[in-house]
């Protein structure tokens, strides 16, 4: 039997419970938790909402089958249906369990403890590991391919938008530099060169390198044009009173997020109209003041909470058609420099005449 109590405790937890469960109290009422992880938030929704099912998603087949582990050690695997998908499969998902409308959908964008802990899919610059940061390890592009293909420009493009790096130009064009004699196969690898190439007197508190990963992981994994992708689909099957509660770590994830809620929030009428007609008033309430963070104790406690963003809003009328169709439409539309297609996600090299929109 696994002892997860030593799994360190999810980012934010109470302030995500007090956000989701008051939409999970009417029997039969359905979470989705688009990032399932080790469930440490799934089995804290189900606590608080004795009468609630749960349907967790996540493309990590090892945390898929520790995650269904720990519900049934926690007596909640009846109320539970795992499910191994991308979530940007979520429409998808939701035929195939025959269900329309849901109360809350939760989305914890960070890497799982799982994957931070994880020694041999090199996501950590803490360990000398394959370049692989894979979250599904069934999906082709690696980490080592990026590195290995794309051009110095792309490169460059990716360390400076995906991880804000400063001297994302410097990095780039040292890697297709040493690229040819020595490929970069490990974590260790990438982290030396950066180390060398990043003046010690620009560099930010902590591993100089972090950023390059973090850029290299979302470009790995699609994650900003799966955000993106997401979120109108998810806005689409929530039920009347229902929420939609999201935690980034990222600004760029944050700002397709509180983007998107946007959308909702705000009357879309022509300006000047004296009257705003009820077809055009706000159909999200924002249940956050701008976005939650975590505080002194929680980071003290918690490091990779320090960047943590949560934002929350709740449905108070049905959709409009006219937003439902424009969801619809985003479900499918690009956000991101990188829209993958069949030969990008095998590994070939990405032609970018031009940098599209962005992940949903």
């Amino acid at each position: 039997m696994t002892d997860f109590s030593t799994i360190h405790q999810p980012v934010l937890l109470d302030e995500c419970v007090d956000l989701v469960a008051p939409a999970l109290q009417q029997p039969g009422s359905i979470v989705v938790d688009c990032t399932l992880g080790l469930a440490g938030h799934a089995c804290a929704f189900l606590k608080a909402a004795p009468r609630a099912r749960l349907i967790g998603i996540d493309r990590d087949r090892e945390a898929l089958g520790m995650a269904t582990q720990r519900m049934r050690q926690e007596g909640l695997g009846d109320r539970f249906t795992p499910v191994h998908a991308a979530f940007d499969e979520f429409d998808r998902v939701l035929h195939d369990l025959g269900i329309h409308r849901v109360h809350a959908v939760f989305m914890d964008l960070g890497l799982s403890s799982l994957q931070i802990d994880e020694t041999d899919r090199g996501f950590s610059y803490s360990h000398d590991s394959p370049l692989d940061m894979r979250m599904d390890v069934t999906q082709d592009l690696t980490a080592q391919q990026v590195l290995a293909q794309y051009s110095e420009h792309d490169l460059a493009y990716i360390f400076k938008t995906y991880g804000e790096e400063r001297f994302a130009r410097q990095i780039a064009h040292a890697i297709v530099d040493e690229r040819t004699a020595t490929p970069f196969e490990t974590s260790g690898q990438l982290n030396r060169l950066v180390d060398r190439v990043v003046p010690k007197a620009h560099r930010p508190a902590g591993n100089p390198a972090k950023r390059v990963f973090q850029a290299l992981r979302i470009e790995v994994n699609g994650e900003l044009d799966k955000l993106a992708h997401t979120l109108p689909q998810a806005a689409n099957h929530l039920a009347v009173g229902g929420r939609l509660v999201v935690e980034s770590y990222h600004s760029l994830e944050d700002k397709t997020v509180k983007s998107f809620m946007r959308y909702g929030l705000e009357s879309d009428a022509p300006a000047g109209l004296p009257v705003i007609p009820d077809d055009a008033k706000p159909f999200f309430t924002a249940l956050t003041r701008g976005a939650v963070k975590a505080d002194e104790q929680q980071i003290a406690d918690n490091p990779r909470s320090a960047s943590v963003r949560l934002r929350a809003v709740e449905l108070t009328r049905p959709i409009p058609d006219r937003w439902v169709e424009r969801f619809d439409r985003m479900r499918c539309e690009g956000v991101g420099r990188n829209r993958r297609s069949g030969h990008q996600q095998h590994g070939q090299h990405h032609n970018h005449g031009t940098h599209g929109t962005r992940r949903g």
